[in-house]
């Protein structure tokens, strides 16, 4: 019989969180990672775009200073201690991961893990070296990477991926982005706040596609009065190099140009070389199928991540990592994706939980919807960030909360409550008749909840 309970291939968000939780449990476990501890996310994702982020915001902040009455003369951004602040941050977190295994005593591989029937993994080692991994149980948490699309002709130097973005020593002048997505919005108000000019080629009628159609509209119409030219229905038929630029000519025949163009426009998952079909696992709809205890069809390999399902983000592998960690130290569990907050870094922030609008009408719910702009919150008047709104979407009958979604100032921190709401099964009465302090921005989800019944205190009906 093997030593080891689990072996967990990928050390990213969702093997390091599943090996400490492991552990925790009394298993004996081992993480194989070909990278640093961490994965994408604190390498080359979460950890240093949200740091650039932080500086970006405070250039921002410092930019409109004279808006609160300070004048701060001579303020420029530099860029080489941005991104030197960025990479201290990412070396103190990979640091603390490898403190975390040490306190649990969980043994870590550099190497790349392929899965060997019956359960073993075949461990390859910077050097050529093989070592051979028993375990009762395997997880797979071998995450993704930016997918490389040949027409862009991808090359880390004029055309970069999210990775080679972040590895930046000088600050471009102009940036084509191509991808009106997650990441590429990201990217772009980052870049702009650092003073860089922005545009955003998409190829769907619409950024941000995925979210609320009133959030898209606001943040759209925030990005360009921040000077960032957005192109929708960008079809981009070829793409032109040279020495300054890069030039990336459309099908409706608008050339658009600039200094770097960063391409954000998928993810590929890595499914390749981890031995899947030595044991007989087959990728179904571009992932691995698992159950809701994040279980394969083969018995005690298990599978989280952006391999497993099709939220790509770091909290969402975590959580199943948890998950399957805790399956295959024999306690029962089950991952539930129904109150899921998911956040967009741009300036300002986007989040929500739950079902949009239209998504709510399209599964047969009679719906009311309750709005309350942050221009009429004393505190993000404050702050003069009174840009965007709270909306809830609930049940009409039941008073049940459906979604929430929220544009403004920390909406990343204020989505929590909602979500918080929904797992407790809350209704929009709960949250109008919870107290909330003043002067804060989290009075804007409860009078949001009022105004699903046009009875917001501080807003006209």
């Amino acid at each position: 019989m093997p030593d080891l309970d689990i072996a967990i291939i990928g050390a990213g968000p969702g093997g390091y969180v599943a090996a400490i939780k492991a552990s925790q449990l009394g298993g004996q476990v081992c993480v194989i990672e070909k990278g640093e501890l961490g994965g994408t996310c604190l390498n080359r994702g979460c950890i240093p775009t949200k740091t650039l982020y932080a500086s970006a915001k405070l250039a921002s902040m410092v930019k409109n200073a004279v808006e609160f009455g300070i004048e701060i003369k001579e303020a420029n951004v530099d860029f080489a201690k941005v991104m030197s602040h960025k990479d201290e941050v990412v070396k103190k977190l990979v640091g603390g991961v490898g403190t975390l295994f040490k306190g649990n005593k969980i043994k870590s591989i550099k190497g790349v893990g392929k899965i060997i029937p019956p359960g073993k993994i075949e461990v390859t080692k910077p050097d050529g070296s093989i070592e051979l991994v028993e375990a009762r149980n395997i997880i797979i948490a071998t995450g993704s990477e930016p997918a490389n699309i040949p027409i862009f002709e991808i090359d880390e130097k004029q055309v970069l991926t999210s990775t080679s973005a972040l590895e930046l020593t000088e600050l471009p002048k102009s940036f084509l982005i191509v991808g009106g997505g997650v990441i590429g919005c990201e990217f772009a108000s980052i870049f702009k706040a650092f003073g860089c000019e922005v545009t955003i080629a998409e190829l769907l009628p619409t950024i941000l596609s995925t979210e609320d159609v009133q959030v898209i509209r606001q943040m759209q119409a925030l990005l360009k009065r921040k000077g960032i030219k957005i192109v929708t229905k960008a079809n981009i038929t070829k793409v032109i190099k040279d020495e300054n630029k890069v030039t990336a000519e459309l099908e409706s025949g608008e050339k658009l140009q600039a200094e770097k163009m960063l391409v954000s426009i998928g993810r590929k998952l890595n499914l390749e070389g981890i031995g899947l079909e030595n044991v007989g696992l087959k990728v179904e709809n571009g992932r691995i199928a698992v159950s809701e205890r994040m279980q394969t069809k083969v018995e005690n390999i298990y599978a989280v991540g952006d391999i497993a399902n099709r939220f790509q983000l770091a909290h969402v592998a975590s959580a199943e990592g948890i998950v399957a960690a805790q399956n295959c130290m024999g306690v029962s569990a089950v991952m539930d994706y129904g109150t899921i907050p998911t956040c967009i870094f741009t300036l300002p922030e986007i989040a929500r939980v739950g079902l949009t609008e239209e998504q709510a009408k399209k599964e047969g719910y009679e719906v009311k919807a309750g709005r309350f702009p942050f221009m009429a919150n004393g505190k993000a008047l404050g702050m003069r960030e009174a840009d965007g709104f709270v909306k809830i979407v609930s049940d009409a009958e039941t008073n049940d909360i459906l979604g929430v979604h929220i544009l403004g100032p920390n909406a990343s921190e204020l989505i929590h409550e909602a979500s918080l709401a929904i797992k407790l099964g809350a209704t929009v009465k709960d949250l109008v008749h919870a107290i909330h302090a003043h002067p804060t921005l989290s009075e804007a989800v409860m009078e949001a909840a009022e105004a699903t019944y046009d009875k917001a205190i501080h807003l006209i009906s």
